[in-house]
């Protein structure tokens, strides 16, 4: 990812150098600890804070990958990789299991899920419902920018999931922000730019606020399972009657292997109150747009040589997940840096040490986008409150596809969409700052009808 240095300048890593505590620079390591914060070291520049925060990123991808226990706690006796199974993260909330109806309460952190009644009767299994970066992508709900669904080379959609830690989930439900009425009344007492979710503290022992992004491809006849960190789902399609929504859908529920082709962690630490955006992919995805046609040999998941069709466009509508697709064509706008290329190699040399065939080993650092101008002591600032993010521009080609490039105000910046978050205060989203969150967005009325699954 290309970084625009003239952006921030020395002041930018002046700033970060002082709230941080530099250490020497270390090999890469297996560890199931979540890192509380970016590590420095020295002698500071923005190319070495860059790398400080892929190796944060790396570390955290790692730690959120670990084997888990039933509770959801990393297995601490059982190494990353040496075989394919229940992630740290997979035992975390989706977002639908927080935003309930009429703005009820979530349940405990322990509860299990609510399954759609399509599913009741399928075997057990990890329910994925989105088919875009946003709720209704189908009819473009709470439609941020340009987006679609992503179809793979079987003609069939991916499925998308938000989940949030504990610590994010506590910060919702402590604060009420789950209804309207919750977000009303916790913003109405904050001034603006307040942050709502917890930064954590590395004096403390405690992470901060972390949400998981994650894109997962049906398995087909033509794929090696054996190349996925696959989970069994129960892939979800809400029925539709409304014409003016789309196409008529049926519900439906089936249960199909899944694999995981993109995943965004999104980390709140005391030295990036805006968060620190991190996208990792499968190695597999797609080509560079820079690599000559002759060479894009692949095979990719979203990408054919053979393919006449125009590269990183929606599919043609209607969008109908009913029905097989025509495969997506999709390049990488902005190729890899190749210190992040670098960076990969170690990561999957090490995850290969524990097992040569560890699944792990086949995903990658894209980016990482933070803030080169932090606020000290988990604020934001009013007069920078997008902290100068570095680099100004990051996408995951399986999550914001559509909208890759560095063109200001069209291309993908994490920190720059996010700042545009809002919640409920008013009767109208999108009236006040949502601490980089759309998810507040999803909050309903304890007084509304309006129903999900």
């Amino acid at each position: 990812m290309r970084m625009e240095v003239s952006r921030h300048g020395p002041l930018g890593c002046a700033l970060l150098s002082a709230l941080l505590v530099p250490a020497a620079s270390a090999a890469p390591s297996l560890s199931p600890q979540i890192p509380f914060d970016v590590t420095v070291t020295k002698p500071v520049s923005l190319p070495s804070l860059q790398a400080d925060f892929d190796d944060l990123s790396w570390q955290t991808f790692i730690a959120l990958n670990w084997p888990a226990l039933d509770n959801g706690d990393p297995n601490t006796g059982t190494p990353i990789g040496k075989q394919d199974g229940a992630t740290v993260w997979e035992s975390w909330k989706e977002s639908y299991q927080i935003f309930r109806a009429k703005g009820q309460a979530p349940l405990p952190w322990n509860a299990p899920a609510t399954l759609p009644d399509a599913c009741k009767s399928l075997k057990p299994g990890r329910l994925l419902q989105q088919m875009g970066k946003v709720p209704d992508v189908l009819d473009e709900f709470i439609q941020p920018f340009e987006s679609g669904p992503l179809v793979d080379q079987n003609g069939t959609y991916t499925r998308n999931e938000i989940v949030v830690n504990q610590s994010m989930f506590n910060g919702i439900v402590d604060n009420g922000l789950y209804s309207i009425e919750g977000q009303q009344q916790f913003f109405a007492a904050k001034p603006t730019n307040a942050v709502a979710f917890s930064c954590g503290s590395s004096n403390t022992k405690q992470v901060g606020a972390l949400m998981v992004k994650a894109s997962w491809k049906v398995l087909g006849g033509n794929d090696r399972t054996q190349d996925f960190h696959t989970v069994n789902a129960l892939v979800y399609t809400p029925g539709n009657s409304d014409p003016n929504k789309g196409p008529i859908v049926e519900e439906s529920c089936k249960s199909e292997p899944v694999g995981l082709v993109g995943l965004h962690i999104v980390h709140k630490t005391n030295s990036a109150a805006q968060w620190v955006w991190s996208t990792f992919e499968h190695v597999n995805n797609v080509p560079e747009k820079s690599t000559p046609l002759d060479q894009r040999v692949g095979p990719y998941l979203f990408y054919n040589a053979a393919s006449k069709s125009e590269i990183n466009q929606p599919p043609p509508r209607p969008w109908n997940p009913a029905v097989k697709a025509t495969p997506s064509q999709i390049v990488r706008e902005v190729p890899l840096t190749e210190a992040t290329k670098s960076l990969n190699t170690r990561y999957q040399a090490l995850l290969r040490t524990v097992n040569p065939q560890s699944v792990w080993a086949n995903y990658q650092l894209i980016s990482t986008q933070w803030p080169s101008a932090p606020s000290s002591n988990c604020q934001i600032s009013a007069a920078n409150p997008l902290g100068s993010p570095a680099p100004l521009f990051l996408a995951n080609a399986t999550l914001e596809t559509y909208i890759q490039g560095t063109v200001p105000q069209a291309s993908s910046s994490c920190m720059a969409c996010h700042g545009n978050a809002a919640t409920h205060v008013t009767e109208s989203p999108r009236t006040s700052f949502a601490d980089f969150t759309y998810l507040l967005e999803r909050a309903q009325s304890t007084g509304a009808t309006r129903s999900q699954p």
